[in-house]
């Protein structure tokens, strides 16, 4: 998602935060966003915007593949069961 100038991480979740309060009947919602992110015009934070939704737009048809995440209780990620009797062990210790 690349605009006109660089968004810090700090800037996207400002960004992300601002869209949940300001939505699209908001009046001046712009200049509410803009301000909320802080160091970003009206217009900059319209494009960023635009750029977004493109992104969205792009993951939801399928043109981005998404990571592979591994299957719940396969391989090294987290598994409830282990878990469970983690804590059974912990208890007769």
């Amino acid at each position: 998602m690349a605009s006109g100038s660089s968004w810090t991480p700090k800037q996207n979740k400002l960004f992300e935060n601002a869209l949940a309060i300001y939505d699209k009947d908001t009046p001046d919602r712009w200049n509410n966003l803009a301000r909320a992110v802080g160091g970003k015009t009206v217009e900059e934070v319209k494009m960023h915007y635009e750029n977004l939704v493109e992104d969205i737009k792009q993951i939801e048809t399928g043109h981005v593949p998404l990571p592979p995440y591994k299957k719940a209780g396969r391989g090294r990620g987290y598994n409830f069961m282990d878990e469970e009797k983690r804590m059974r062990n912990l208890r007769f210790q």
